[in-house]
């Protein structure tokens, strides 16, 4: 690893602090980034069914980019929405109350909206 030689500090030490702060990644960011909370409040309601159905509708896993470079899927702690739970924020708009038929809505509007984006361009 090219930082590790520069800075003279074992990979070891580095994979160590970038992989506890999530501020560090190992792939880019989706043009679209999902937060899925895990908070209490998220996680009593739903939570993983949440981070499971934008999986599945996705085609990916959390942590991951889609091939397109749309979307990734990361978990966090807490966003502060408790009462709104459970939660996913997609670029920085806060979606509450989320279900699994809503998260695949969600997609489909996005890919429609890409889609009107395709042909304006034309």
């Amino acid at each position: 690893m090219k930082v590790a030689k520069f800075t003279r500090i074992p990979e070891s030490s580095l994979y160590g602090v970038a992989t506890f702060y999530n501020q560090f990644r190992f792939s880019p960011l989706g043009k679209h980034p999902l937060k899925v909370c895990m908070g209490t409040a998220c996680h009593m309601k739903g939570g993983q069914l949440i981070s499971e159905a934008w999986e599945r509708d996705l085609g990916i896993k959390v942590g991951e980019t889609t091939p397109d470079g749309e979307f990734s899927i990361e978990r966090v702690a807490c966003v502060g929405c408790c009462a709104m739970a459970p939660v996913t924020v997609i670029e920085e708009e806060v979606h509450g109350k989320v279900t699994p038929t809503r998260v695949r809505g969600l997609v489909e509007s996005f890919k429609r909206e890409r889609d009107k984006e395709d042909d304006t361009s034309k």
